[in-house]
């Protein structure tokens, strides 16, 4: 009798233990484990609509053709000398290809329309006036084509590659003999002789000219540049 008396009572002290636990941890996590606000707290939210964002746009200053930009016309204008080719076409009777260099006067004389200028002009707008001079005077309708023929100058004499070269723009004496590898060791930079295109001449020092551009003359289509010989 006695000893089931000491069970029981050694029982109940057990389940009072286990209790006095069980509520010592239950306490516990109320103090530190997370509450149920806290743990949805953490979770991400929705993602709210995107706002547009300004972004600056450079739009390119575009002009029409003809305008501002390239230029419209980059022929060059018709000199003394120059060769002009003439093209006409468009009807079954049309003049033939005429070739003309420049006269001294600036004209050229083609056929039924006689003499017209090309002086000054480009290709272009003589043209234009060889066209307007044949109709519809003689055609009722026909195609002019105006080209120039390739614009050269020589050069010659004591340069390491004497010829002729095409003259694609403004170049001066010095710049031409340089073009064609420079002097030899044999040559008269002192004296070199400009022939035009006209027949005029000009003596050109380059060892000036090479210090002062001013001494040193524009070569143009149809010039001849001859370096002399030293003898000394």
């Amino acid at each position: 009798m006695q000893h089931k008396q000491f069970l029981r009572s050694l029982l109940k002290q057990g389940l009072r233990a286990v209790g006095l636990c069980g509520l010592g941890l239950a306490l516990a996590g109320c103090r530190t484990g997370p509450t149920e606000e806290a743990v949805f707290s953490n979770v991400p939210s929705a993602p709210t609509e995107m706002q547009p964002v300004s972004v600056p746009v450079t739009i390119p200053n575009v002009t029409e053709p003809g305008t501002v930009g390239v230029p419209t016309n980059t022929s060059v204008a018709f000199r003394p000398g120059d060769s002009v080719t003439v093209t006409f076409s468009g009807v079954g009777d049309a003049p033939p290809i005429h070739e003309e260099r420049i006269r001294d006067d600036g004209a050229i004389t083609l056929p039924l329309i006689g003499s017209v200028v090309a002086l000054g002009k480009t290709p272009g707008e003589l043209q234009k006036d060889i066209l307007a001079l044949y109709v519809p005077k003689f055609y009722q309708r026909l195609v002019v084509t105006v080209k120039p023929l390739d614009q050269v100058f020589y050069v010659g004499g004591e340069v390491r590659q004497p010829g002729r070269q095409v003259w694609i723009g403004e170049i001066r004496v010095t710049q031409a003999i340089q073009a064609v590898g420079g002097f030899t060791d044999f040559a008269n930079k002192k004296n070199v002789l400009l022939m035009r295109a006209d027949g005029s001449q000009v003596e050109v020092n380059c060892l000036k000219a090479m210090k002062d551009p001013k001494l040193d003359p524009k070569v143009r289509p149809g010039d001849s540049i001859t370096v002399k010989r030293r003898w000394w």
